[in-house]
């Protein structure tokens, strides 16, 4: 097992709208150093990871308190976002839900909105830009972060050694099996049977993303009001 040292080099405590930040040097196996961010907002630790694209990422989901070891790890499956929304709360897997609709994109309260109708979406009016780049409106990754685009999720899975979760976990992202939320009741679903992550490219009335179970993976289309993983890619 390889070990992380970590040693705090900077702090700077700012008054940020979203969030504050420390700042740390890591020494982790292969490579010789990684910067790493902690905000306080999200309590998820951004340690940056390399994979064999040469970007850089977070090495774990948003709301993981853990990085991955197996693909069941249940403490690195974190939160599940609405495609689109900040982290207000509603990413928690157990937040409450309801049934009416945002009329804005800040909805102003914690609830995973159910949406059975079409286009499956929590917003009454679609938003595109909800998600697109560092300074998206509703970006919930740290600074300097940002949803990843499908064709970036399928550059990845290009160097898998298998288009499953296997090659997932065993890839420099580790990604687990985190399952997803219902748009239809708000019940968690497939939790360590299939790995389902947002990207910020949208298609029609849809958005897409990754999805991989035991026998196969790839990028695919879903509705906005599905709760799924975030893993944050550099800017």
């Amino acid at each position: 097992m390889e070990e992380t040292l970590c040693k705090i080099i900077y702090s700077n405590f700012m008054n940020l709208t979203r969030q504050s930040l420390f700042f740390l040097v890591c020494i982790l196996g292969q490579f010789q150093y990684l910067s790493a961010q902690v905000p306080d907002k999200e309590n998820t630790m951004v340690v940056e990871v390399k994979s064999k694209t040469g970007r850089i990422w977070m090495d774990r989901n948003l709301g993981a308190s853990e990085v991955a070891k197996s693909s069941l790890q249940s403490s690195s499956f974190g939160y599940l976002y609405q495609w689109g929304r900040f982290s207000d709360g509603h990413q928690l897997r157990r937040s409450r839900t309801t049934k009416k609709l945002s009329s804005k994109s800040s909805p102003g309260n914690s609830g995973f909105i159910l949406s059975t109708k079409s286009p499956n979406d929590w917003i009454k009016v679609q938003n595109d830009q909800l998600w697109q780049g560092a300074k998206g409106i509703n970006n919930p990754c740290p600074v300097g972060f940002r949803l990843p685009t499908s064709n970036e999720f399928d550059e990845e899975i290009a160097t898998w050694i298998s288009k499953d979760a296997r090659g997932a976990i065993l890839s420099a992202l580790k990604l687990p099996l985190s399952g997803y939320r219902s748009n239809g009741d708000g019940e968690v679903t497939d939790s360590g049977i299939s790995g389902d992550y947002w990207s910020s490219t949208v298609e029609d009335k849809n958005a897409r993303g990754l999805y991989f179970d035991t026998k196969s993976g790839g990028t695919d289309i879903g509705g906005r009001a599905v709760g799924v993983s975030v893993r944050c890619i550099k800017n």
